[in-house]
């Protein structure tokens, strides 16, 4: 019997990754989307692993209290992108409050220089991409129906993702049974 853990994770406190140069990050985050810088942590050790690597992590507050954060380790080096993994795959979207926001966003951005993808209808929400100075792919997104909708949709998710398991299965037999042959 599977233990129930519904309601033990709270939301996310931050998601961090790796960035070329703090302060370029940083005019990024605090002064072109309006997040604020409201900590940072330099040490010469990781404290998890206690190897040495001088670094500064930064962390930028959203509207709900949870953090985008970045690690600067001091080498002007930024993450390389998954070689596997098509360059839209991997993205941080974050939620702004409206469609008439994320259109205002997308001209704030473009008046910036920022090259930008959409408005992108996901029919339950509205998007935009672009990219910070770091080379992730972010995304602007507002709901676009009501939490309703997004109930019922809950109600599908299990068995439509059983369903595309098991396509997924037979494309992936028939493709190892076509190269062996």
């Amino acid at each position: 019997m599977p233990i129930v853990l519904s309601g033990v994770v709270q939301g996310l406190h931050h998601f961090a990754w790796r960035c070329r140069d703090a302060e370029e990050t940083r005019h990024f985050y605090e002064d072109m989307l309006g997040l604020p810088l409201v900590h940072l942590i330099r040490n010469d050790h990781v404290p998890s692993t206690g190897e040495y690597c001088p670094y500064v992590h930064i962390f930028f507050e959203m509207a709900d209290g949870s953090f985008i954060a970045f690690f600067d380790l001091g080498d002007d080096t930024a993450a390389e992108p998954s070689p596997n993994t098509p360059g839209w795959v991997n993205h941080i979207a974050l939620r702004v409050d409206s469609p008439a926001e994320l259109r205002r966003m997308k001209a704030h951005l473009q008046e910036q220089g920022v090259e930008v993808l959409g408005v992108t209808d996901h029919h339950i929400i509205e998007s935009i991409y672009f990219f910070d100075p770091n080379g992730i792919r972010l995304e602007l997104t507002t709901p676009t129906v009501s939490e309703a909708v997004m109930r019922d949709h809950a109600k599908e998710a299990h068995a439509q993702l059983r369903a595309w398991s098991s396509e997924k299965r037979l494309r992936t037999e028939g493709a190892a049974q076509g190269a062996a042959q």
